[in-house]
């Protein structure tokens, strides 16, 4: 199985979270250690990364030899973790 690391905003952004949509989430994402890339789960184009829809959150990442590392989680409403991942690049 992989190792998990958020980075800072993905982690400040899950910790705001309602418990129900934390839960939510982090069931997706205890799915994407163990399968880092489900059918559902998308290649952006341009980027390195990989996304994956949860209800209505984003959850945009990449895996780097033996780690998952959760860049963004986002709302999927509007292009908003798009405008906060060009910011990161």
């Amino acid at each position: 199985m992989l190792k998990l690391l958020p980075t800072k905003d993905a982690a400040k952004f899950l910790e705001a979270l309602p418990p129900k949509q934390f839960r939510q989430i982090w069931l997706k994402v205890l799915d994407l250690l163990r399968n880092p890339y489900p059918q559902d789960s998308i290649q952006l184009s341009g980027y390195p990364y990989h996304r994956a829809d949860i209800g209505e959150y984003r959850i945009v990442y990449i895996v780097q030899e033996d780690t998952l590392r959760i860049i963004l989680v986002g709302k999927r409403n509007g292009d908003e973790v798009y405008a906060q991942l060009k910011r990161l690049s």
